[in-house]
């Protein structure tokens, strides 16, 4: 059985993806910390584009072996890991979630420049841009409680990031980042409370991420 190792940062959305699948999965993982501001070699050797999250695959009897970007490493798992399926059975079904997750990328980067802004002009067509998307992810959401209904799957684990970004930046700028999204904002509820997304991040999660934010002056947080 292949082990595996999380070489990460303490709050990047897209590490969390491969952590909360990984535990969704109940595989057996450790996860390594490193300093994206001082990359050590031995990391920029198995990550071609300098990125985290990288997968480090141990085999009995083979070499080790790296996997990097989020969404090949939730692939990855959901065809070698076992445990519970992270996609739906059907092809076409398949084929949608996927094409959600890079919504949720899109959503990520929506909330980047949201949390980057120091002009009003740039925080106003960054929160435009986010809700637009929302909108669209409010139409989409059924009874839930997560995405696809009943059944986890690698949507939730995609968005799950983006949704508890928005969740500190309401619970600490009231942000508003959620009203008019009642649907997102019970998924987001629903998400916050499964154990693999609480513990995809450290304890201290909330204040690692938002110190940069204040050091900055990130308008959404007042200009703090």
């Amino acid at each position: 059985m292949s082990k595996f190792t999380v070489i990460s940062f303490p709050t990047c959305p897209f590490v969390q993806r491969a952590i909360i699948a990984l535990k969704e999965k109940k595989a057996d993982f450790d996860v390594v910390y490193i300093d994206l501001g001082n990359k050590p070699d031995w990391f920029l050797a198995i990550s071609p584009l300098g990125k985290v999250p990288v997968l480090k695959v141990e085999r009995p009897g083979k070499p080790d072996a790296a996997v990097f970007e989020s969404a090949v490493i939730v692939e990855y798992l959901e065809e070698t890991a076992g445990g519970v399926a992270l996609h739906p059975s059907d092809p076409l079904e398949r084929a949608q979630h996927r094409a959600w997750v890079e919504v949720g990328s899109q959503v990520l980067m929506d909330l980047w420049r949201i949390q980057m802004a120091t002009a009003e002009e740039d925080l106003a067509g960054a929160r435009t841009n986010l809700s637009a998307k929302l909108g669209r992810i409010e139409a989409e959401l059924g009874d839930g409680p997560y995405f696809g209904g009943k059944s986890f799957s690698v949507v939730d684990a995609t968005f799950a990031p983006a949704l508890r970004q928005i969740g500190v930046l309401n619970d600490v700028g009231g942000a508003g980042l959620l009203d008019g999204f009642p649907k997102v904002a019970a998924w987001a509820k629903a998400l916050a409370e499964r154990p693999s997304v609480r513990e995809s991040v450290p304890d201290d999660y909330a204040d690692l991420f938002l110190a940069p934010l204040k050091e900055r002056g990130s308008l959404i947080l007042g200009g703090a």
